[in-house]
């Protein structure tokens, strides 16, 4: 745990330079965590397909809308020591859009002979193109020369890395994602010449922990915990809690609200007036059969958002497949 905490530290420090908090949401991140660690990918040492659709406050025009496809799992099923991963992602917000594939390799070192307890090491590489369809825009003035007449995008590449610890009781993890975002080369994608704002995501952190109780035969309990950071603004917290009944059918909630852990002096001071309250989370997954699984999920706004908006619905399908050659010593309850 030492060492996990030493590279935990060392990702986080490399980043304090990062900006605007703008990376994509799940609420079901607890399922699959590749989405926030590329070191989770062979996790299940199984290889798995997951497919996440989410609606972010309905009723608005113009809600972030969200797609995921991934898939991971070992090269070498017998010592599992390789993992691989392949995640493509699709996000829209009114005008702009932003599509990134990322492929996601991780050292999965063995800590002890009965392997009941493994350290991984991850890494990511891939690219994102982004959009902004100036069709889609009700300027007041109509001939505004700083915006698109039609649909404009640019790609960019970048890394995520990421340390992922687990064994049979709990986990942690540490990852940083869009770790070039913060350099300046003089060709951010702008869509307004008289501002330095693009719409490229920024350097966020994130760290992830979690553990199961087997409270009677047949229930156990998984509370877990998700820190997302920008090094700039309020911090925002996940805690979840899950009830997983006969490892077949799983149901509990979360809480997701903002905290001031850091002392920052925030350059825009409307941060520090933001709501502490952000939604509650009712979340289920059920197990179709061993090999499928699907899950749903509902965030309810808490904040002076909460009349303007109905919600935020997420589903995700799951599927394991190929043979497993080696049985596995535990459920992969994480």
């Amino acid at each position: 745990m030492k060492t996990l905490f030493k590279i935990g530290m060392l990702l986080m420090l490399v980043v304090t330079k990062g900006y605007a908090q703008q990376n994509i949401q799940f609420s079901q991140y607890i399922f699959n965590s590749l989405s926030v660690n590329p070191a989770y990918a062979g996790y299940k040492e199984e290889w798995f397909g997951q497919l996440a659709l989410r609606s972010q406050w309905t009723g608005w025009k113009g809600a972030p809308k969200t797609g995921s496809v991934s898939v991971d799992g070992v090269l070498d099923p017998v010592n599992r020591r390789h993992g691989v991963g392949l995640q493509v992602t699709g996000d829209k917000l009114g005008a702009q859009s932003a599509t990134s594939i990322y492929a996601n390799y991780a050292l999965r070192l063995q800590l002890d002979d009965e392997d009941t307890q493994r350290l991984s090491l991850g890494i990511a590489g891939g690219m994102t193109t982004y959009a902004l369809d100036g069709t889609m825009l009700d300027p007041n003035n109509p001939n505004d020369p700083n915006l698109p007449d039609g649909k404009i995008s640019k790609w960019k590449p970048d890394i995520r890395l990421g340390v992922y610890y687990y064994n049979a009781n709990w986990y942690a993890g540490v990852s940083v994602q869009d770790f070039f975002a913060g350099s300046n080369d003089n060709e951010d994608f702008v869509f307004d010449n008289l501002a330095t704002e693009s719409l490229y995501r920024k350097i966020n952190g994130y760290f992830i922990a979690g553990a199961i109780f087997n409270l009677s035969p047949g229930l156990a309990l998984r509370p877990s915990l998700l820190v997302k950071d920008d090094f700039k603004g309020p911090t925002s917290l996940d805690v979840n809690a899950m009830f997983i009944f006969q490892n077949k059918f799983w149901i509990g909630g979360g809480y997701r609200t903002r905290s001031r852990i850091f002392n920052r002096e925030y350059v825009d001071q409307s941060a520090a007036k933001l709501s502490s309250r952000n939604a509650v989370v009712a979340i289920a997954q059920f197990y179709i059969s061993p090999r499928f699984r699907i899950g749903y999920s509902y965030d309810a706004m808490l904040n002076k958002m909460s009349g303007n908006q109905n919600g935020s619905h997420e589903v995700t399908l799951g599927v394991t497949f190929g043979k497993s050659v080696v049985k596995l010593l535990s459920p992969r309850y994480f």
